[in-house]
């Protein structure tokens, strides 16, 4: 005998379904369901972009989705950052033409 991975009842070693609670004893559906993307991985990864990036690596091959939500939080960071960067360079290589240095 063994026991069901959600509710822990006691069931038949051939089951494929908990006859309590209905829920797969198939190991990847249970890791599955565990497996959503979310808002606040990516706020995470956007806010720490290195912390973004590594939870998506270490996560990508258990839980794709936590990964991608990560991962893009951390993109979208460097993307902004980047872009913000070169509208201060513009912005300061204007001030400084314009002082006549």
């Amino acid at each position: 005998m063994k026991y069901c991975l959600k509710c822990g009842k006691e069931i038949m070693d051939d089951a494929v379904i908990c006859p309590g609670c209905g829920c797969s004893q198939d190991n990847k559906a249970l890791q599955n369901q565990a497996d959503s993307s979310s808002f606040g991985w990516a706020l995470l990864g956007f806010c720490i972009p290195i912390v973004g990036l590594i939870l998506y690596l270490v996560w990508k091959e258990n839980t794709p989705l936590k990964a991608k939500s990560a991962g893009k939080g951390a993109l979208v960071s460097v993307i902004i950052s980047v872009i913000f960067y070169i509208i201060y360079a513009v912005i300061l290589g204007a001030a400084i033409g314009m002082s006549g240095f």
